[in-house]
């Protein structure tokens, strides 16, 4: 457990507030907040998860998914239990929506530690909302930096001012998750918020406060003519406050959690989504998790060329040059660093499972 003095606001009566994510969720002393992990002892706040990593995997950071920074790259992925939301849809509801608080101790300096071992450039915060760990996350990314490794958060995006300036402080790239367009009604329904507002906020804070790089997903499941209609007004929104060299990954939904009866997302469906993007004027709109679609290809904006070639979270071709310009027709191409090679034996490992009642699928999937 560990005290945070980042992140409260004290209250009459022993009473907190915690201003991690958007609920702002006002705390009794002796309760917990929406999330179960971030409680109120005697007046203090206390990540009651601190410490306690539930699942550790070695994977790349395409499998973020984040294809415009460090391409390549091999991390340390940690998550622990809690999340703010409560989403029908989870795969690893098991953890994120967990009663207890388990998992392994580790200190940041030890997964530090285990991040040199195993040979990864960086460490990625994700499996559950990284918002409800932001003090051990912090804790961890500034001495990760210290070690030259960089940070990678996965987050759903539903935060606060207070936590994009913590985030500020560690974070060297973020991919913020929506789902379903960030339909308001939809998140009503199936993902306990009342909307999504503080998503947009949080991104517009990233945008205008840090130097964090930014890629965003997007969860698909609705195939009928209102989730086109809003993946345009979203692909909008971005291309004009984000920026039109924001990489977008539409995401396949397949069948988890409480919503075991919904179908996968079909190809037809996901290929409409990323026609939409392009039309709106996105230039890096991806199908994340579509193993050999020419849709997981990077091209270039001015000639059309296929310059970075992916079959899953690998990259089987690398046409740039050392500026990251294409080779064919010299466009620079807007990507953080370049490629890193990792022999294919050494990109996915197990470090840490979680316990045996846990199922735990990777993020790739779904959500």
């Amino acid at each position: 457990m560990q005290q945070s003095k980042l992140l409260q606001m004290r209250l009459p009566g022993h009473r907190l507030r915690c201003l991690a994510c958007a609920r702002r969720c006002v705390i009794e002393q002796g309760r917990r907040g929406f999330c179960r992990v971030r409680t109120n002892q005697d007046g203090a706040l206390v990540a009651a998860n601190y410490g306690r990593v539930v699942a550790g995997h070695i994977d790349v950071i395409e499998k973020k998914p984040a294809y415009h920074y460090r391409p390549g790259s091999k991390l340390l992925s940690i998550g622990t239990v809690g999340c703010n939301w409560s989403c029908d849809f989870c795969i690893n509801a098991q953890i994120s929506q967990a009663d207890g608080v388990t998992g392994k101790r580790l200190s940041p300096s030890d997964v530090i530690q285990l991040a040199r071992q195993y040979g990864c450039q960086g460490i990625a915060y994700t499996y559950n909302e990284p918002l409800v760990f932001i003090e051990f996350a912090r804790d961890i990314g500034i001495l990760a930096h210290q070690e030259g490794l960089f940070n990678v958060v996965v987050s759903n995006g539903y935060g606060t001012p207070e936590a994009v300036d913590v985030l500020s402080e560690f974070a060297d790239c973020i991919t913020v998750g929506l789902k379903a367009n960030a339909s308001p009604s939809f998140l009503r329904e199936h993902a306990g918020i009342p909307t999504p507002k503080p998503i947009f906020e949080t991104l517009l804070n990233l945008k205008k406060r840090t130097r964090i790089h930014i890629e965003i997903s997007d969860l698909i499941l609705a195939q009928g003519g209102d989730s086109l209609r809003q993946a345009r007004t979203l692909c909008g929104w971005i291309r004009r406050e984000i920026g039109p060299d924001t990489p977008l990954h539409f995401v396949r939904f397949y069948p988890s959690h409480r919503m075991m009866d919904v179908p996968p997302t079909s190809s037809e469906v996901m290929e409409a989504h990323c026609e939409v993007a392009k039309e709106v004027g996105l230039r890096y709109a991806y199908m994340a998790n579509s193993p050999g679609h020419k849709r997981e290809n990077t091209y270039c904006p001015k000639c059309g060329k296929s310059v970075i070639a992916r079959f899953g979270y690998g990259i089987s071709r690398w046409d740039l040059d050392k500026q990251n310009r294409c080779k064919n027709c010299g466009y620079r191409i807007p990507i953080v660093g370049g490629l890193t090679e990792t022999p294919p034996e050494e990109r996915y490992a197990p470090v840490i499972f979680p316990p045996m009642d846990m199922l735990y699928v990777c993020e790739g999937l779904s959500g």
